[in-house]
C-alpha cells in the first residue's frame, strides 16, 4: 500500500499543541533536522517545543531520494553522518520498523574513466574514517544492480549505506519526540523573535508569545527570509528537484543507485523511488540577484546541473512580492504559504520512467504512483550552517543541508540538543560556522558526488 506523504494528505493535523507559556527550547521548524532536535532534546530533559507553520515534514523532509549515506560526503560531514547511521538503527528498533530503514547499499555508477578517478579520490580521503566504501569492476556493478542494461564501466559502491521512507519516518521521530515529552504544534507559524537586553528570550507566534531559554532555527528553505527579517543576513538559496514514485514492478533492483542523469531506489510499496541526479531549477528572486557573487565559483565550476528559469512564484521565499519585513502582529509570510509545494517537471518524470524502462526492460511497464517536487535549501559550498548566531545570542542555526539533511538529521539534531544546552558537540564544526561567508574564507566546494 502506498503511504500518502504529509504534503498530500487533507486530514488534520497530527500535532495540535497546545501553545505552552514557556520552554526551556523552541524549535522553528518540524523537518527532520528539528523533530530530531526536539527527541533528543527531550530525552535530555529540556523542556522543548517544535512550532511548524505547516506540516510536520510536508516540505523537504519527505520528498527527499530517502537516502542514508556516508558515502560521497564532504570530509567534514563524514563522522556526523556515521553518527547519523549509528543512530538510524537505534531509532528504527525503538520504532519497531516504523521508519522504514533497510542496509541496501548505495553506489556511485561510472561511466568514464574520470568518473572512476573521482571516486576513487574520495574513498582516498575517507578511508581514515573507517568507512566501507569500494570500487567495483563492470562486471561486480551489474551483479549488485540486478544485470540492468547500461553502460556503465564500474561504481563506487558502500555497502553499509541505507534507506528510509522519509514520509514514514520523520513523523515517526515526530510520535517519538511526544512520547518523550516533547510539545508539537503544527499550523503555528513563528512569526518574529522576541529579545531583551539584546538576547532572544522566546518567539511570537500567530497564536501568541513563547518564552524559551533558546531558540533553534531549522526552517530549511525559509530560514534565510526568518534571519533577514531580523537582521542577519546569509547567502542562502532554493532550488526545485523532481521526483517520482513507480508502481509496482517487480524487485530486481535491491540497492540504491546514481549515475549522472538518474537515481533510483528500491521503495518498500514494492516500487522504486527515482529522480534526476543533479538536475535542479532556481527560480529568479531578489535574493538569486543579491547573492549571484557567492555562486559564481559554483556555476562556473560546471559540476552542478542548476537551471535559472522565471521569477518565483507568489508566496515563495524569495519571491519579488514576499514581504522581507513585517511586524510581530501582522501575518507573515510563513501564515500566507503553509506548505511550499512546488510542482514537479512533466517532462522529467517521462524521461526518468523511459530511463528507467530502458535500464531493465525485463521489469515491463514503468507507471507513476506519484510525482512531486520539493525545494532544496542550499549554501554556496554546498555544505550546511550549524552555528549560533553571534548577532543574536541565545539563537542557534541549522540550515543549508543542500539534500543532505534526512539521512544526516538524526545526529545534527543530537548536536543541537547539546549546542543548546552549552555542551560540547562532539565533532568539529569549523566547516559549518556561519561567519565563513563574511570573514574572508575562500569558499571551497564539497564534492558534487
Amino acid at each position: 500500500m502506498t503511504v500518502l506523504p504529509p504534503f498530500r494528505r487533507s486530514d488534520a493535523p497530527d500535532f495540535a499543541g497546545p501553545l505552552p507559556q514557556a520552554v526551556d527550547l523552541c524549535i522553528i521548524g518540524g523537518g527532520v533536522i528539528g523533530i530530531s532536535t526536539a527527541l533528543f532534546a527531550a530525552r535530555a530533559g529540556l523542556r522543548v517545543c517544535v512550532l511548524e507553520k505547516g506540516r510536520v515534514a510536508a516540505e523537504q523532509s519527505s520528498r527527499n531520494w530517502g537516502w542514508i549515506r556516508v558515502q560521497g560526503r564532504d570530509v567534514s560531514e563524514i563522522p556526523i553522518a556515521l553518527e547519523a547511521q549509528r543512530l538510524w538503527h537505534g531509532l528504527e528498533a525503538e520504532a519497531k520498523g516504523r521508519l522504514g530503514l533497510k542496509q541496501i547499499g548505495l553506489s556511485y555508477l561510472a561511466r568514464t574513466e574520470a568518473d572512476l578517478a573521482g571516486q576513487a579520490g574520495w574513498i582516498a580521503q575517507a578511508a581514515r574514517f573507517g568507512v566501507s566504501t569500494r570500487m567495483l569492476s563492470r562486471a561486480e556493478t551489474l551483479a549488485a544492480l540486478g544485470q540492468p542494461r547500461g553502460p556503465w564501466i564500474g561504481a563506487m559502491h558502500t555497502p553499509t549505506d541505507l534507506k528510509a521512507e522519509p514520509w514514514q519516518a520523520v513523523p515517526e521521530l515526530a510520535r517519538m519526540a511526544r512520547a518523550e515529552g516533547a510539545v508539537i504544534v503544527e499550523h503555528c507559524a513563528v512569526r518574529a523573535l522576541e529579545r531583551s537586553a539584546g538576547r532572544v528570550t522566546g518567539v511570537v507566534t500567530e497564536h501568541g508569545p513563547l518564552r524559551a531559554e533558546q531558540v533553534v532555527l531549522a526552517g530549511g528553505a525559509w530560514s534565510s527570509l526568518f534571519l533577514r527579517r531580523h537582521g542577519v543576513d546569509i547567502p542562502q538559496l532554493s532550488v526545485r528537484c523532481t521526483a517520482l514514485s513507480t508502481g509496482p514492478l517487480p524487485q530486481i533492483l535491491p540497492t540504491g543507485a546514481v549515475d549522472d542523469r538518474m537515481a533510483m531506489r528500491p521503495r518498500d510499496d514494492g516500487g522504486y523511488t527515482l529522480a534526476p541526479a543533479a538536475y535542479a531549477e532556481l527560480f529568479l528572486g531578489p535574493d538569486v540577484v543579491r547573492h549571484l557573487r557567492h555562486y559564481l565559483p559554483l556555476a562556473l565550476s560546471g559540476e552542478f546541473d542548476t537551471y535559472l528559469r522565471p521569477p518565483a512564484p507568489k508566496g515563495y521565499p524569495d519571491a519579488f512580492s514576499t514581504p522581507r519585513q513585517w511586524a510581530s502582529d501582522q501575518q507573515s509570510p510563513f501564515e500566507r504559504m503553509r506548505i511550499l509545494d512546488p510542482a514537479p517537471s512533466i517532462a522529467h518524470v517521462s524521461e526518468l520512467k523511459r530511463r528507467f524502462a530502458q535500464a531493465y526492460p525485463q521489469m515491463g511497464a514503468v507507471t507513476t504512483a506519484q510525482a512531486w517536487a520539493g525545494m532544496i535549501d542550499v549554501l554556496p559550498d554546498v555544505v550546511p550552517v550549524v552555528d549560533h548566531v553571534s548577532a543574536l545570542p541565545g539563537l542557534i542555526v541549522a540550515t543549508g543541508m543542500c539534500g543532505h539533511g534526512f539521512g544526516i538529521g538524526p545526529a545534527f539534531g543530537r548536536i543541537l540538543a547539546d549546542m543548546a544546552q552549552g555542551r560540547a558537540p562532539g565533532h568539529d564544526l569549523g566547516r559549518f560556522t556561519m561567519a565563513r561567508f563574511f570573514d574572508g574564507t575562500r569558499l571551497r566546494p564539497g564534492p558534487n558526488l
